[in-house]
């Protein structure tokens, strides 16, 4: 696509490309030694600004539901998140670029042995308030209650300290923040694969939606997201198989 003035001002009406980063999913971004951020998102957002040719802001939000609200807003320009039909009534989401899986977490105690028995009626379920998982079970578990922890960082220490039966989050979340942590299991199987994709607000119009469509296909296409997966150590996520661009994912 040609990169017109036009298209230009719609993804950085301030002159810069402000970027909304969730730093609550280890596979998307994290901070180093001297809290700078680095990952994913934030070598495409890098990448996205040198196509544009504009200079890249990285807004920091320690959580999925605030990285959603600083793009609504109008904080932010472009953003990182999971694709969900709640989210997409004001964000226009490109096909996923990376998939996450979502797990539970139960202690070895615990009869529970697979996904189907953890919506029952008596068994609560913490989740990161806001986070892809959190919209997804709200909408799918019927019975069991769900427990909302302030982030997803604070998944592991909620399900601990308030003896919650079930903890809900990202594989690598979960198995980071349990490290070394005797007594608790990952149930075999994933309860739902994350669509990680890019976002721009719909009132930035169907051209700047489609440009940015695009420029995931071709990261994809042309190595960068693995080399960037590849480069950070990301393990237990997969590049998302080549979607059609000029296609809502949500259509």
């Amino acid at each position: 696509m040609v990169i017109t003035a036009e298209l230009t001002k719609a993804f950085a009406p301030t002159g810069v490309l402000r970027a909304s980063l969730n730093m609550g999913n280890p596979v998307l971004a994290n901070t180093d030694s001297t809290g700078q951020p680095y990952g994913m998102s934030i070598d495409l957002a890098r990448a996205l600004g040198a196509e544009l040719n504009i200079p890249v802001e990285l807004v920091v939000n320690k959580t999925a539901g605030k990285s959603v609200e600083t793009m609504e807003s109008g904080r932010a320009d472009i953003g990182f998140f999971a694709i969900d039909p709640a989210r997409g009534r004001e964000i226009a989401f490109t096909w996923p670029y990376v998939l996450i899986e979502g797990f539970y977490l139960v202690r070895d105690a615990d009869p529970i042995t697979s996904n189907d028995q953890v919506d029952v009626a008596g068994k609560r379920v913490v989740v990161g308030k806001g986070s892809a998982y959190d919209l997804f079970l709200s909408r799918h578990l019927k019975q069991a209650e769900i427990v909302h922890a302030a982030s997803s960082q604070a998944v592991v220490p909620t399900f601990i300290e308030q003896h919650i039966d079930v903890a809900a989050g990202v594989k690598q979340q979960l198995q980071m923040d349990t490290k070394g942590m005797k007594g608790v299991r990952l149930l075999p199987e994933r309860f739902m694969v994350i669509r990680q994709a890019m976002g721009i607000a719909k009132d930035r119009g169907p051209q700047a939606a489609l440009f940015l469509r695009h420029f995931v296909e071709k990261m994809k296409a042309q190595g960068f997201v693995k080399h960037s997966m590849t480069r950070h150590n990301i393990d237990g996520a997969n590049v998302a198989p080549l979607g059609d661009a000029d296609k809502d994912p949500l259509a």
